[in-house]
């Protein structure tokens, strides 16, 4: 007999995913709680985000090292939380019924940078964030703006 051994994150990671059967036995080995918290209450950070998806947040100085931006390390970073908050969930682009929400922001000049609304589309292509930055949801798309709003300015502007 072999024995699998599995960390906590990529237990969550296989859990969404899972079949019923699988996910009966991650259950008993986790606990039932372990899964039944929400994505935004396990996910304030970006560290937060690396910790859902096991890998390692990227390294700035590093990156700044070796050619990097500032927005285009900010632009991974709000990948790898899209990635993390929309757990699994990937936009079917030939689906027209599925809706993808998407982030508005706006440079206003007397508070700066903010957080507009969100918005979704089926196949267009026209957004103030990016189509790849999508989420499953205008709850979790307006999470991400307020949450990391300090990640995305740093991205746009």
């Amino acid at each position: 007999m072999k024995t699998l051994q599995i960390d906590e994150s990529k237990a969550k990671i296989i859990y969404n995913t899972a079949s019923p059967e699988l996910k009966i036995m991650l259950e008993d080995t986790f606990g039932k709680e372990f899964f039944s918290q929400k994505v935004t209450d396990r996910i304030k950070t970006y560290e937060d985000a690396c910790e859902e998806l096991g890998i390692d947040p990227i390294n700035e100085s590093f990156s700044f090292i070796n050619g990097f931006t500032k927005d285009e390390i900010a632009y991974r970073k709000i990948k790898t939380i899209t990635e993390a908050l929309n757990e699994g969930w990937k936009p079917n682009w030939n689906d027209e019924n599925q809706k993808k929400w998407m982030l508005w922001f706006y440079p206003n000049s007397s508070s700066g940078f903010v957080f507009y609304s969100v918005g979704y589309g089926y196949l267009d292509a026209s957004t103030g964030s990016g189509l790849r930055l999508c989420f499953k949801s205008a709850e979790l798309a307006e999470y991400a703006g307020k949450q990391f709003l300090e990640i995305y300015k740093e991205f746009i502007l």
